[in-house]
């Protein structure tokens, strides 16, 4: 009797020892620390047609000013992606902060409430767009393989079709086993083109493994992550001049000020609210 007993205990002392292996591995990000990425910002309309697509719009010019205010640099990848690198410092926060630890938090639908310049009669719509915030992942950290890529290279042209490039410089990625397709077409030169179709991938294709991962340990993080794509995280309300974080459920009053990029109190509130492990 008493040798079962022992039997048992030491079994259940390595599922103890294999839960704390999985659960520091749940804490360790995948290749360098996650902390210390730049961030890649994609805009995509949601509901809402045409009010839709200049509400993503809206949506990339206030994250691309909030970010210059504070002296980040800003790389334009297409016109629904952009790029943040660099450090700075907030209020609320000693040390000065990365592009991705600033940005983190605000993946999600942002919805809002107005009446669109189109609408003949004054009626308030609502329409959304999802952001989606990634770190910038290191080549080391996922290994893709050349058999898994497509290449297909086009012409690249400027903003109303100016400065038509009269090379193939301009580059569409597709990785064959997940069906994520990518394309860089700001740079003149392809070699260019095609490190930056890298780097949207690899930030994507880390996306799914680390949804993959938490869901294996049975993890779910209700206000950070990938899962946050189709969570509605914020409300932007023009009649009321209110915009309403939802996960926090705290408001402001400054609805065009921070449409115009003054976020650092929106932002500086919701990092200290809200936390990776949450």
């Amino acid at each position: 009797m008493a040798h079962l007993e022992l039997t048992r205990l030491e079994e259940q002392k390595q599922l103890l020892t294999q839960a704390a292996d999985q659960m520091h591995q749940a804490q360790t990000p995948i290749g360098p620390s996650i902390k210390h990425q730049n961030a890649i910002l994609e805009f995509r309309q949601g509901t809402g047609g045409d009010e839709a697509k200049i509400w993503a719009e809206e949506l990339m010019r206030m994250y691309t000013r909030f970010t210059e205010i504070l002296g980040l640099k800003v790389e334009f990848i297409d016109d629904q992606v952009i790029k943040i690198k660099g450090k700075a410092q907030i209020e609320g926060f000693d040390e000065a902060l990365t592009a991705y630890e600033l940005l983190e938090n605000e993946s999600g639908v942002h919805r809002v409430q107005r009446v669109p310049v189109t609408e003949s009669q004054g009626r308030v719509h609502t329409s959304t767009a999802t952001v989606a915030v990634l770190p910038e992942i290191h080549p080391q950290a996922i290994e893709i393989s050349d058999d898994d890529l497509i290449w297909e290279f086009m012409r690249s042209s400027g903003a109303g079709g100016q400065s038509v490039n009269k090379t193939s410089s301009a580059v569409r990625l597709t990785h064959r086993p997940s069906g994520i397709a990518v394309t860089a077409r700001q740079e003149r030169k392809q070699t260019q083109n095609r490190q930056i179709a890298l780097e949207l991938l690899r930030s994507q294709l880390w996306e799914i493994e680390e949804e993959k991962r938490l869901k294996e340990l049975g993890q779910a993080r209700s206000a950070i992550g990938s899962a946050r794509r189709a969570e509605k995280i914020r409300t932007y309300n023009f009649p009321q001049n209110r915009v309403t974080d939802h996960r926090i459920k705290e408001s402001w009053y400054n609805l065009e000020g921070i449409i115009n990029g003054n976020l650092e109190k929106v932002i500086s509130t919701i990092i200290s609210r809200l936390s990776p492990a949450e």
